[in-house]
C-alpha cells in the first residue's frame, strides 16, 4: 500500500445535478471520512459549474470521484479532470460515455460474444405486436443513460408496454426495451484487475430497482452467493472480460443474470458504483477481508498508475 502523503491533496467529487445526487452525497461522505481516516489529505467538493476553478484554486493533485449518474459516469468530468493534467480514480472518458450507455455496451459485448439480452432501441414510436415477438414478455424498458435503476419498468403484457415505454421516457428520450430473463441477479465487482466474490441479490419485487437498492429493508444480499465455485469462476472472468472490453480500468460492478439453465446474461457496467458501507463494492471486498477504509485507499492507488499529471 501507498503512504499516505503519496497521494497529496485529494478533491472528493460527489453530488451533482444528475437523479442520483443524494446517493452520490452519501457515497461522497463516506469516502472522505475513509480518506481522512487512513491520514490522507482530503476535501469535499460538491459538484457545480465552477467545479474546474475550484479544483484549481484549492491545488489539489487527484480526484477521487463518487459521482453517480451523468456528468460524473458519463465521461464529462473525466474529460475536464484529464484537460487540467489531474489523474482521478476510476474509468477514463471513453470508457465512462460507453458504460454510461447501456446501448453502446450492449453493441461492444455482441461483437465479443459476451451473452447479453435481445433488445430493441425506442425513440419516438412504439410498436407492441411488434415488440413482443421479437423480445417475448415480459419486457423491461430502461431508459438508455440513467443508473441506479432509475427509469426502469416490467411490462408483463402486451397492454402494459405503452405506460412502461412512458414512464422511462420521462427520464430520458432514448429507451431500451431488453428481453426479460427469468432467474436469479448477481452482481460482480472489479477491482485493479481482479474480480472480487460474485453477490447474489435476493428481493420480492420483481428486479433489483431504485427501492430495492436504497429504500427497501426486505433485499438480502448473500456472499458467499451459493454458486458452486467453478460456475462462479466462470461468471467472474466473464465479468472481468465484459468490464475490459469496454476499457473500463481501476474498478467498477458488472451486474449479471443467471437463468434456470446457469447461463449467465451481462447486463451493464457500472464505473462509479455506490460506496456506502452498505454498497455492493465494499460488501464484496468484505468477504476477502478488505475493510471500507482499505478498500478507498486501494481505489485512488489506481489513480497513481492509470494517470499522472
Amino acid at each position: 500500500m501507498m503512504h499516505e502523503s503519496q497521494f497529496g491533496k485529494v478533491a472528493v467529487l460527489m453530488g451533482g445535478r444528475s437523479a442520483e445526487r443524494e446517493i452520490s452525497l452519501k457515497s461522497g461522505a463516506a469516502v472522505l471520512n475513509a480518506l481522512t481516516a487512513a491520514g490522507i489529505q482530503a476535501e469535499a467538493i460538491d459538484v457545480s459549474v465552477d467545479v474546474f476553478e475550484k479544483l484549481r484554486a484549492g491545488k489539489y493533485t487527484r480526484a477521487f470521484i463518487a459521482l453517480h449518474g451523468s456528468l460524473g459516469e458519463d465521461g464529462s468530468i473525466q474529460g475536464g479532470l484529464e484537460v487540467m493534467g489531474l489523474p482521478y480514480s476510476g474509468s477514463g472518458v471513453m470508457a465512462s460515455s460507453i458504460c454510461m450507455n447501456k446501448l453502446m455496451t450492449k453493441q461492444i459485448w455482441q461483437g465479443c460474444r459476451i451473452p447479453t439480452p435481445k433488445f430493441c432501441v425506442l425513440k419516438n414510436t412504439i410498436d407492441q405486436d411488434a415488440l413482443v415477438e421479437e423480445l417475448g414478455l415480459p419486457i423491461i424498458f430502461k431508459p438508455v443513460s440513467q443508473g441506479s435503476s432509475i427509469g426502469m419498468t416490467k411490462a408483463d403484457s402486451k397492454e402494459g408496454i405503452t405506460a412502461a415505454w412512458a414512464y422511462a421516457r420521462e427520464f430520458e428520450e432514448t429507451v431500451i426495451a431488453e428481453q426479460w430473463i427469468d432467474g436469479k441477479e448477481y452482481t460482480v465487482a472489479i477491482l485493479d484487475n481482479s474480480a472480487l466474490p460474485v453477490i447474489r441479490l435476493e428481493t420480492p419485487r420483481s428486479f433489483y430497482d431504485f427501492d430495492a437498492k436504497y429504500q427497501s429493508d426486505d433485499t438480502i444480499y448473500h456472499c458467499p452467493c451459493g454458486l458452486p465455485e467453478a460456475l462462479e469462476a466462470e461468471i467472474q472472468a466473464l465479468a472481468l472480460q465484459s468490464f475490459k472490453a469496454t476499457e473500463a480500468i481501476g474498478w467498477g460492478r458488472v451486474d449479471v443474470m443467471l437463468d434456470e439453465r446457469n447461463q449467465p446474461w451481462f447486463l451493464e457496467i457500472n464505473t462509479v458504483p455506490g460506496m456506502t458501507d452498505h454498497s455492493l463494492v465494499p460488501m464484496a471486498a468484505k468477504s476477502i477481508d478488505i475493510s471500507f477504509n482499505e478498500l478507498v485507499v486501494k481505489i485512488l492507488e489506481t489513480s497513481l498508475s492509470q494517470r499522472v499529471a
